[in-house]
């Protein structure tokens, strides 16, 4: 028998395949980034749940973590290649930080249930909005003028209490909005989405971490594999037509959605099921 100094033998496998778990999550998450301009969070909240055997608000806290350095290395991609709105990320990006303050409160205190069916509502909108309407290629900048710059920060709140609230990046927002309101084309769209989730994915990780709500150990792991994927996903979005962009994207969080929504009704019997037995206790 070991002793109570010596490590299980069995600990080192199981967290083996736990990080190996968490770094495959990350590498799906990041390409994800890199493709759609978005942060992977769409991805990587439900897949932490699934396989890393997360709950809701420690998915979320998480996957926004992972998110900060693969929007760093999407973003500088883009820009490399004259793909990002500088002004128009700044103003974004002023809202969004007001924004996750908002959503990390939210995330501490909104139910479990309320989380998951909120978040599967947000996924199955999104997928409707990029099936319904295909993005351009061409398109411009912003510009300096009020009425765009007002809408930009306002826009930014909604990003950050989505990305608090969520662990997503906002880029499921952002670019749509980028395309339908201000006119630019599906690159550009994305690489300022990626360059206005930093700010904002660093604003919501900071309040989660101070709840203890997310493992940064855990969230590095998953951020590295994020980062390294990133850039092959910029590439496949260079190579993408907007119409398949569009399609594949919505393809994906119509899957998340529904796995998503098959655990919250298992979980929802579960608990229906607690209380019952507590009741008659």
């Amino acid at each position: 028998m070991p002793s109570p100094a010596t490590p299980d033998a069995t600990d080192a496998p199981a967290s083996s395949r736990r990080y190996l778990a968490l770094a495959l999550v990350g590498a799906a998450g990041g390409l994800l980034s890199g493709a759609f301009g978005v942060g992977g969070g769409i991805l990587m909240v439900p897949l932490l749940i699934v396989a890393a055997g997360m709950d809701q608000r420690r998915a979320t806290a998480t996957s926004l973590a992972a998110i900060v350095p693969a929007s760093i290395a999407g973003s500088i991609t883009y820009l490399a290649n004259g793909q990002v709105d500088l002004v128009a990320a700044l103003i974004m990006a002023l809202g969004g930080i007001i924004g996750s303050w908002f959503g990390a409160w939210l995330l501490r205190r909104l139910p479990i249930t309320w989380l998951r069916w909120l978040f599967i509502a947000l996924l199955v909108a999104v997928a409707v909005r990029m099936l319904l309407v295909v993005p351009e290629r061409a398109g411009g900048h912003v510009g300096f003028d009020l009425l765009p710059n007002l809408l930009l920060f306002g826009i930014g709140i909604v990003v950050g209490v989505a990305s608090g609230l969520f662990g997503i990046g906002g880029g499921t927002i952002m670019v749509p909005a980028f395309i339908a309101f201000f006119g630019m084309g599906d690159l550009m769209a994305k690489g300022t989405s990626l360059a206005v989730m930093i700010p904002t994915a660093i604003s919501g990780t900071v309040s989660n971490s101070r709840a203890k709500l997310v493992d940064l150990r855990e969230a590095l792991v998953v951020g590295i594999a994020a980062t390294v994927a990133s850039f092959a996903g910029v590439a496949i979005a260079f190579v993408l037509s907007p119409e398949w962009s569009a399609r594949l994207f919505a393809a994906f969080i119509v899957i998340a959605a529904a796995q998503l929504a098959v655990r919250a009704v298992r979980a929802q019997r579960r608990e229906s099921g607690l209380t019952r037995g507590d009741d008659l206790a």
